[in-house]
């Protein structure tokens, strides 16, 4: 025994030694955190150096970025909790899932996750986090002690190492010796594209549910092991504004519970707490709200957590900057008040774990009884297998359950018509029963209408998945069950055993369909289009099927036919052989309507002057759905286009030269094609070629305004906003711009662009009266987007214009707007 004792005691004191030797964060960096910017290869070091010494904290790598840097989160505990750290986590699991549980809860932790620096440029929190971790770590309080016995805490150092980079870089590259608080400063002026976005440049913070990028997808991985209680995403706003934290403003989605909200309160309380005692500025309900489903506060939140958001005034401070009101805000300044927060949060978590855990279950358990909204079902048509396809996986990334068919007769809510009416459900039907865990999420995606309660909105307020996905959809009152777990897919038709085939025929429906163009044209088969539907064999193509000639491509391709078979095999396509150019309906295959498709060689203009969003949603399209080049030219490179190299130009959103639109007459006349999207069409009118015209309104004056009360100036606005929208384009399904989407097309509108109609040209997307169906609009801008062009083509000699007054790829999950970019890519000739 006595042995024993001496060899604990020795334990001990080994143990308490190895904690003191521990070393801070300005021991292992060599500097005073908040002195500088701190690389994020640093910020993992220093996690690793951590975990190795301290057996209570453990590191999950949960993925790499697009350039390659570590994504990690580092889950902390009491020694007793992270000894049971695989059964807390499956206990809680369990819960999110509403089974019954065999655990007593009442030892349960409460899961609380830190996300720090989601955008790029807003860098104290990823210093602050490791001060977060080292209080864990090196020689805890009692109080930090206390709080972690019953919370496991995971942190996130850095979701956006990528943007970070790209900050710390540019300002590490034109900082002084001396920090310079001047605002005009270099320092504090970031240049294009700011460290705001991923690779990308997407904004990780509205990417939650969509799940687009690839930082994005790891993280909701890992998320979906764990489902905390508790989720906090550290933030930076303008540099002039005092600190914010929950309780969020309104509007408040109306499927938050009562709980979620009342919670935020007392978090916010006790963070208050430490700000009074500090005398540190600070503001709630304001500004941030919680409607828009794919942010780090809402989506835990409709994943049963308490989701929120802390902002701290510092973007573009760099190490110190003088704000509007004299003071001077420092880095270290902006640590600590994440740093405040971050214990705030743990403590008030650690004392009310027993209640969110119970609450926590209660809330999926409701989700498999209760229906959180009017609605019990969703029912999505197969009108388009691809895109159904698309939508269904989607749903699987967000543990959204859902099955297919069913053969009977229902009635719901069309999101075409508008009305409640009969429909039949079919096969591969996609069906959504809300008596499920995920009941809320797959709620707020559906819901025909989002109620809003304040139109003073941060992001859209309307993004139904059917509009987005371009499918017809219902939604019902009463809970319809799918029958089958998976689409009922037909085997394709081998190539018909023609021995001498004239042509071979394939039908154009989706952003996979141009994947296969792509392979043709890249094995230089020559690809031509219908432009007018005609039947053969006793079979009608509709207009856009596209054709392989036989012997024009022969010369090129002796072995064509082995070619597309291998084509069709890869891409899962049919391809028909026919024996004969003569046609029993419609034109010969020798007429003038099934033209020669030209491969495009595209470029895209970015720069200080375009939409780094714009921009990067092109980019992300080509290179990570397409697979296909993309050329980045810079605006001032405008006049030296050469339809050798480049014979599709890209202008997305932004605010161009007009000396260098000049340029682009000629090019456009020889053969070129030109996309432009957004404001880049406002930057076109009155130059040559280009022939559109904004659509203008007599002023009308406001006799409202004349009596209205100050107090209600910062309402002002809003009768000329549309925070997102969704409107109805009728669609010219004649036009090769409209293949694969009927005759209607969903746009999500975030302004008010609208055009008169083309005088000579296509107008392929207008905007009738009643067209709008979802979304805050205010009254004045209802109105004026009454009639009136959004998508139109206007033909230039040899060349071609495309007007996009939507962004087609919103977010890249807006799927029916990448149909259209596809066809104006590779079907406009």
């Amino acid at each position: 025994m006595k042995k024993t004792s001496l060899s604990f005691l020795f334990l001990f004191f080994a143990v308490t030694t190895l904690l003191a030797q521990i070393k801070s964060p300005d021991e292992f960096l060599g500097y005073p955190l908040g002195s500088r910017f701190t690389p994020h290869s640093q910020i993992v070091a220093y996690y690793r150096y951590l975990a190795g010494l301290n057996k209570n904290i453990r590191l999950i790598d949960y993925g790499k970025t697009y350039e390659n840097r570590e994504l990690m989160v580092a889950v902390v505990s009491s020694g007793e909790n992270m000894n049971n750290l695989e059964q807390i986590r499956k206990t809680n699991i369990g819960l999110s899932k509403a089974e019954r549980q065999e655990q007593n809860l009442a030892t349960q932790p409460a899961i609380l996750w830190l996300s720090y620096n989601v955008h790029g440029n807003e860098a104290s929190s990823s210093e602050t986090s490791m001060r977060t971790l080292y209080t864990f770590a090196g020689a805890p309080s009692q109080d930090v002690t206390s709080w972690l016995k019953n919370t496991v805490v995971i942190i996130d150092p850095c979701l956006n190492p990528d943007g970070r980079e790209r900050y710390v870089n540019f300002f590490n590259s034109v900082s002084r010796n001396v920090p310079d608080a001047n605002p005009a400063a270099r320092e504090h002026i970031e240049p294009w594209p700011r460290g705001r976005v991923n690779h990308y440049y997407f904004d990780l913070n509205r990417d939650w549910a969509w799940q687009s990028q690839v930082e994005t997808q790891q993280r909701l991985a890992l998320y979906h092991l764990w489902m905390p209680e508790v989720h906090v995403d550290f933030h930076e706003q303008g540099y002039n504004d005092p600190y914010y934290f929950a309780p969020a403003a309104e509007p408040v989605h109306q499927d938050i519970t009562a709980f979620q909200k009342d919670f935020q309160v007392i978090v916010g309380k006790n963070n208050a707490k430490y700000f009074d005692q500090n005398g540190w500025q600070y503001f709630t309900k304001e500004r941030f709200d919680l409607l828009y489903p794919s942010y780090g506060d809402t989506y835990p939140l409709y994943n049963g957590a308490i989701g929120m958001t802390y902002e701290q005034g510092g973007i573009n401070a760099g190490l110190a900057i003088k704000t509007a009101s004299g003071d001077t805000l420092t880095l270290k300044d902006r640590i600590d008040h994440h740093y405040a927060t971050s214990l705030a949060t743990l403590e008030t978590v650690s004392k009310n774990a027993g209640k969110l855990v119970s609450e926590f279950k209660r809330y999926f358990e409701q989700s498999i009884t209760v229906s959180p909204g009017i609605y019990k079902s969703y029912v999505v048509k197969a009108d388009n297998i691809a895109r159904l396809k698309k939508l269904a996986e989607l749903l699987s990334k967000n543990h959204i359950a859902y099955a297919f068919g069913g053969d009977k007769t229902l009635n719901g809510f069309s999101y075409e018509s508008r009305k409640t009416e009969n429909f039949k459900i079919n096969r591969n039907d996609l069906v959504i029963n809300l008596k499920q865990p995920a009941s809320v999420l797959a709620n707020v995606l559906f819901e025909p209408d989002t109620k809003v309660t304040d139109s003073n909105t941060y992001d859209i307020t309307a993004w139904a998945l059917p509009y987005a996905y371009g499918l017809s959809a219902y939604a019902l009152k009463e809970s319809v069950n799918g029958v089958y777990a998976a689409l009922e897919e037909k085997a394709e038709v081998a190539p018909s055993l023609v021995a001498n085939p004239y042509a071979w025929i394939f039908e154009w429906n989706s952003v996979e369909d141009a994947r296969v163009l792509i392979a043709l044209q890249k094995a230089n088969v020559k690809v031509r289009i219908a432009e007018q539907e005609f039947t053969i064999s006793g079979k009608v193509y509709k207009t856009g099927a596209l054709l392989v000639y036989r012997a024009e491509n022969e010369k090129v391709n002796t072995n064509l036919a082995v070619r597309i078979a291998d084509i069709s095999k890869s891409f899962n396509k049919t391809f028909t052989a026919i024996a004969s150019g003569f046609v029993e309906k419609g034109r010969d295959f020798g007429s003038y309507v099934y033209p020669l498709l030209t491969a495009p060689k595209v470029a895209v203009v970015a720069g200080a002057d375009v939409s780094s969003q714009g921009v990067g949603e092109i980019w992300h399209f080509f290179e990570r759905e397409l697979n296909y080049p993309l050329s980045v030219i810079a605006e001032q490179d405008l006049g030296k286009l050469d339809l050798a190299t480049i014979n599709v130009l890209i202008l997305p959103d932004g605010d161009y030269m007009r000396k260098h639109l000049e340029t682009l007459d000629s090019w456009i006349s020889a053969g070129g094609k030109v996309i432009l999207m957004e404001e880049a069409i406002a930057s076109v009118e009155g130059i040559r070629p280009f022939t559109i015209k904004k659509k203008e309104y007599p002023v009308v004056a406001d006799k409202e305004n004349t009596s209205r009360a100050y107090s209600s100036k910062d309402k002002d606005d809003f009768e000329e906003s549309i925070p997102g929208a969704i409107y109805k384009v009728n669609l010219d399904q004649s036009h090769p711009l409209s293949l694969g989407l009927g005759d209607l097309y969903y746009t999500l509108k975030v302004d008010g662009r609208i055009f008169e109609p083309l005088e000579k040209g296509w107008n392929v997307g207008l905007i009738k009266p009643e067209a709008f169906v979802s979304g805050v609009v205010g009254k004045k801008m209802r109105k004026k987007l009454d009639n009136g062009l959004l998508f139109g083509v206007q033909p230039v000699e040899k060349g071609n214009i495309i007007y996009f007054s939507d962004d087609v790829l919103f977010r890249s999950f807006w799927e029916g707007g990448k149909q259209l970019f596809v066809n104006a890519l590779f079907l406009v000739n």
